[in-house]
């Protein structure tokens, strides 16, 4: 009954992915709670990220809701792939953002 949240997390992901026998899912206990850690293949990365990462912050959000039912805080962190990079454009757009304020500087 205690690892409820962690089954609940492995379903959803195994769902979601491409590759679910590339899912692996730690449980560690802690005096802030239930910390679940999400690895997974790093081409499945964009699908359980998501949009901005809406799909994300929805699976942190039912997480929440399976650990409220049984009085524990529950969260996630997902493990960042090794070799994996940030997106080029986002480091682009800040450059833009840090020129556009500079113009206006009069």
């Amino acid at each position: 009954m205690a690892e409820l949240d962690q089954e609940f997390l492995e379903f959803v992901i195994k769902t979601l992915v491409d590759n679910p026998k590339d899912v692996k899912i730690d449980r560690t206990i802690d005096e802030r709670g239930v910390l679940l850690t999400l690895k997974l293949n790093p081409s499945d990365m964009g699908q359980i990220i998501g949009r901005q990462g809406q799909t994300a912050r929805a699976i942190r959000t039912l997480l929440r809701v399976v650990g409220a039912k049984n009085d524990a805080r529950v969260n996630l962190k997902i493990e960042e792939p090794a070799g994996s990079r940030r997106p080029a454009s986002s480091q682009k757009d800040e450059e833009v953002d840090t020129s556009a304020v500079d113009d206006l500087k009069l």
